[in-house]
């Protein structure tokens, strides 16, 4: 994830003139990359965030263990040995380092193609969270605007593929080491998990003719589920998400109807099926109301990065699941 900061630079002009290219452009603001600065908090968050995610892997260890997908009294328990034991939070090292690296991978890949453009950002900031997973995901601040549309879509998409490739041999790993729980996907489960297409292609090849919902992820496998979940929600085709920018880069005129159909339908899935789907239809109203940066540099994407849209496009649907998650009735 990544979101804009301006404060604009001082402006050129430039007046390049090239086969593809237009004889004039408009005044367009370059800065040279500086250093980011608060590397400190970076590493702060980056930590608080591993030991909230290691609570996490615990509770998804024993889980593991105890024939469960998910347990909230366990992780209740890992909330307490943050401060009573935290070398009783062992367990939770397979997940916490197979995420933190999915989610480190991901916005790496959007500070590298900023320093690539010349756009100043900040290191990657993680949000730890008392959150069954431990974390709210992580971005990086974006201090100058974006000027071109090949650099839109870089920024974009850089990060979602960059995870993506990441958390698919992890996925794998973690899918190998599963096993069936018949009943786990039953009323009297508490917690159920959504299946994404990756992960029901996988459990095809790997567990012939098995219930992907009666696939019991071990803990890897389930920080690569929340790393194809992350994927998906950033690759949304809506306002300044990762997906935004890819959209934006292609068609602005699409963007800007897409900015009020994704919500719609969102808020539609969120009411019939799960209702954290209302939430980002919210969250993705209100970006409406955000200014966006003017993009100057208006020459289309080149054929690489439009077969790349293709590819983001994919990876969505790898990774979106309609319902992540439900609880039953009796865990109310």
């Amino acid at each position: 994830m990544n979101s804009n900061d301006e404060s604009a630079p001082a402006t050129i002009e430039l007046n390049v003139a090239t086969p593809d290219s237009p004889a004039e452009f408009p005044a367009w603001a370059v800065s040279a990359p500086t250093k980011p600065q608060r590397l400190w908090l970076a590493v702060l968050l980056f930590a608080v965030t591993f030991f909230t995610c290691l609570a996490a892997g615990r509770q998804f260890a024993i889980s593991f263990a105890n024939g469960q997908a998910a347990s909230i009294a366990e992780f209740v328990v890992s909330l307490k040995l943050l401060y009573k034991d935290p070398t009783a939070l062992a367990a939770g090292f397979p997940f916490a380092i197979s995420l933190m690296a999915i989610l480190l991978a991901h916005e790496l890949g959007h500070y590298f193609a900023c320093r690539h453009h010349g756009i100043r950002a900040s290191y990657p900031y993680f949000i730890p969270a008392p959150t069954l997973i431990g974390t709210l995901g992580a971005f990086i601040l974006m201090r100058s605007p974006i000027r071109s549309r090949r650099a839109l879509f870089d920024v974009g998409a850089s990060g979602p593929l960059a995870g993506f490739v990441l958390a698919i041999p992890i996925l794998i790993y973690g899918v190998v080491h599963s096993r069936i729980v018949p009943g786990l996907n039953s009323p009297s489960e508490n917690i159920v998990f959504g299946v994404p297409l990756a992960l029901r292609l996988l459990v095809q090849r790997i567990f012939p003719g098995a219930d992907p919902l009666t696939v019991l992820l071990h803990p890897v496998g389930r920080a690569a589920w929340v790393g194809l979940f992350a994927t998906a929600l950033n690759l949304l085709p809506a306002g300044q998400l990762d997906g935004g920018h890819i959209l934006r880069s292609l068609s602005p005129r699409l963007h800007r109807w897409l900015g009020w159909l994704v919500p719609a339908a969102l808020a539609a899935l969120g009411y019939f099926h799960a209702g954290i789907w209302l939430m980002w239809a919210g969250i993705l109203l209100a970006l409406r109301f955000l200014r966006i940066p003017a993009v100057y540099d208006q020459r289309p994407l080149d054929s690489t990065r439009t077969a790349l849209a293709i590819v983001t496009l994919l990876v969505m649907i790898l990774c979106f699941m309609p319902v992540p998650l439900w609880q039953s009735a009796s865990s109310h």
